[in-house]
């Protein structure tokens, strides 16, 4: 390509830019009528602010065997096993099965596949704020409590921490962690 020809069409694109700026620009808006509106706006969303983490915490109130009280922050989405992981709150071995299935609409439950929970060491009871906002135990979940605890070990309250997602309304929720069952033996 030689140069004229080069000099010649990018001549060609500027005069169409030209031309296209020229027709636009009598139907937009002023420098200081766009700076007024983006001021307005701007004030509206300060008042908000950015989001924070803190919106994303909740505080859950830990009693061990021995009556000792903890406040501990676990975040929304994780479960109570994974906030106790965190902050040094010893469960013993986790039921790490995927999901068996999750329950959409009440005329729509999806299966998953996944095996459940695989054990019942992480047995706590769980009581106060947001409780009901906790999926309903499963029949995989019973199981496992009813095969690592006696009948007079289980309650009404009784999760598995593996299994018990945290919600916004668990804000200031309360977990028992009972005795631990032996899983040390070797």
């Amino acid at each position: 390509m030689s140069i004229r020809t080069l000099l010649t069409s990018s001549k060609k694109f500027a005069s169409v830019c030209h031309t296209i700026t020229r027709r636009t620009a009598s139907t937009t808006t002023t420098s200081s009528e766009t700076a007024a509106v983006l001021s307005s706006s701007s004030s509206n969303d300060d008042s908000h602010g950015p989001p924070s983490v803190m919106e994303s915490i909740v505080k859950l109130n830990f009693i061990d065997p021995s009556g000792a009280r903890r406040q501990v922050p676990g975040f929304i989405g994780k479960t109570i096993y994974d906030t106790c992981e965190m902050h040094g709150i010893d469960l013993g071995p986790a039921s790490c099965g995927a999901t068996l299935e999750e329950v959409r609409s009440d005329t729509w439950t999806e299966p998953l596949y996944g095996e459940g929970p695989t054990s019942g060491f992480d047995h706590v009871l769980i009581t106060g704020n947001g409780v009901e906002t906790a999926k309903p135990i499963t029949w995989m979940e019973e199981r496992s409590l009813g095969d690592y605890w006696d009948d007079d070990e289980i309650f009404p309250e009784s999760r598995l921490a593996t299994q018990v997602f945290l919600t916004e309304e668990m804000d200031g929720m309360t977990v028992y962690v009972p005795d631990r069952l032996v899983d040390d033996m070797a």
